[in-house]
């Protein structure tokens, strides 16, 4: 533990502190004082965060904007998804809480031809080669969460699957079939597999629970969902009861319009996030107008 204080002790500031296990998204600490990130990385080391705070990862504070990137490979060869935009604040103007993600869209005006390949080149390739290179044969999602700090990227967090609600925005631009695509996936013959990606643009509102992300309402009945004029519903937290669909989780549905303008998108995606009722529900009506 001495180590780690002394290295904090000298750290640039702001300093990240992030549990090394899982903690339910609740495991990382920024911090603007050195006495405090000493504080905080005792506590985590005597089990604030239980055996998730076993091992604690001091990180650089980076600024800039994050997008999300995805890669489906075969072990050997891979194909690069759509990439996205989340936004996890519960509030207008990215406020308040932070949530599972309150929207997305795809695809994101910044990460430009120039930004992509910079992306291809410093993050997805070396990624795919240290995979082979430490002998693990894994077939599936990368998940890239990533900041651009300028002009470059820098990766925050990998997972093994898709982002919830970036796949809500990701999956209808890729106009492959999707079995096809999975197949070729499972069988190692993404090689020549040629991704087909739509140039139309996606929006998704996320619609929650009274009270999300804390303490939420369940069980109330939804109703407007047949009123939907441009969009697709993705049901997450629902339940059919009795041949009535109710609200049974957090985030109840995620609402995705694809357009030919990222503006369209936004609009025609909120519209139609308007036209659905239930008691307590909310969403946020700025999603993606920062980048418009």
């Amino acid at each position: 533990m001495q180590a780690g204080l002394d290295y904090l002790a000298n750290h640039s500031l702001p300093v990240v502190l992030k549990a090394d296990g899982l903690a339910a998204g609740k495991g990382v600490l920024i911090i603007d004082n050195h006495k405090e990130a000493q504080d905080e990385l005792k506590l985590m080391l005597d089990g604030k965060f239980g055996n998730a705070g076993s091992t604690v990862v001091v990180e650089e504070f980076l600024t800039g904007i994050e997008l999300s990137v995805f890669v489906l490979t075969d072990g050997e060869n891979y194909v690069t998804l759509p990439e996205a935009k989340d936004y996890k604040r519960i509030g207008q103007g990215d406020t308040g809480l932070n949530t599972g993600g309150m929207g997305s869209v795809s695809p994101v005006p910044f990460a430009d031809q120039a930004f992509m390949s910079k992306i291809e080149e410093k993050v997805i390739k070396p990624t795919i080669k240290g995979l082979k290179a430490d002998n693990i044969d894994y077939t599936g999602f990368i998940f890239f969460g990533l900041i651009k700090v300028g002009d470059e990227p820098y990766v925050i967090e990998y997972n093994c699957r898709m982002g919830d609600p970036e796949t809500e925005s990701v999956i209808p631009r890729i106009e492959n079939d999707l079995v096809e695509l999975f197949l070729a996936t499972a069988h190692k013959k993404l090689g020549n597999y040629q991704i087909k990606i739509s140039p139309k643009n996606a929006a998704t509102i996320v619609i929650v629970a009274g009270g999300y992300p804390g303490d939420y309402d369940k069980g109330k009945a939804i109703s407007g969902l047949e009123n939907l004029r441009d969009s697709i519903a993705f049901h997450a937290g629902t339940l059919k009861e009795g041949g009535v669909v109710k609200s049974n989780g957090g985030r109840v549905l995620a609402i995705t319009s694809l357009q030919n303008t990222q503006f369209e998108a936004l609009q025609c995606a909120t519209a139609d996030a308007g036209r659905i009722y239930f008691d307590g529900k909310y969403f946020r009506e700025d999603i993606g107008f920062d980048l418009v």
